[in-house]
């Protein structure tokens, strides 16, 4: 945290709006993900795409380090991190910026009164789709029955997003290039996973 940490950093600064070339001048695609967790899916997709940069956001102290420790194993040269909320980086971020953008197994603030502290809000979708090139795809997931419905309610609301499935199979299956989080082998939603996937308009 003290050593690697201020090195990979992505350089938001108030009252500006970063270009991801800057952080990555010769990636063919930049993608990012919200809220990784324990970094398993973004270590592995850094492993796998070298040519793509990966801008990683996370709250939590334990998960940062994790991810951190697996840049290091792996000497991962495709990530940069962002250690605070992800709505403040893609504030960040200047518009067209992002090939890809994952969400995946967010927290589901399960109780009633607690859900307006989701993610996926009207407001934070109108900011998503600013910073996403169009024909970008954004994939979210879940395990939760009601989060499920919610967030896929209110991207088919969205302008912005086209929803690309055209069979069941398509949501219900993970993606060929999905990577299983150690959240997502707990289990410990309502339902099997769903896959949403969304191209931007």
């Amino acid at each position: 945290m003290d050593e690697l940490l201020p090195k990979l950093a992505i350089p938001i600064a108030p009252d500006t709006q970063l270009h991801p070339n800057r952080v990555f001048p010769k990636a063919e695609q930049v993608w990012l993900e919200i809220g990784f967790g324990g970094g398993e899916h973004v270590s592995g997709q850094a492993g796998a795409n070298p040519a793509v940069g990966i801008l990683a956001s996370e709250v939590f102290f334990e998960g940062i380090a994790k991810l951190l420790s697996q840049i290091d194993a792996a000497n991962l040269q495709n990530v940069r991190v962002w250690p605070e909320d992800a709505r403040e980086l893609i504030h960040g971020l200047a518009n067209d910026s992002l090939d890809r953008a994952f969400i995946l197994f967010p927290d589901p603030w399960p109780k009633s009164r607690h859900q307006k502290r989701r993610i996926i809000q009207p407001d934070f979708l109108d900011d998503l789709a600013r910073v996403m090139k169009p024909g970008g795809r954004v994939r979210f997931a879940t395990d939760v029955r009601s989060y499920a419905d919610e967030a896929l309610e209110r991207f088919l609301a969205h302008p912005a997003f086209d929803w690309t499935a055209k069979r069941a199979e398509d949501w219900q299956n993970a993606p060929e290039d999905h990577i299983k989080t150690r959240y997502q082998e707990k289990r410990l939603g309502d339902i099997e996973p769903v896959y949403y996937d969304f191209r931007v308009n």
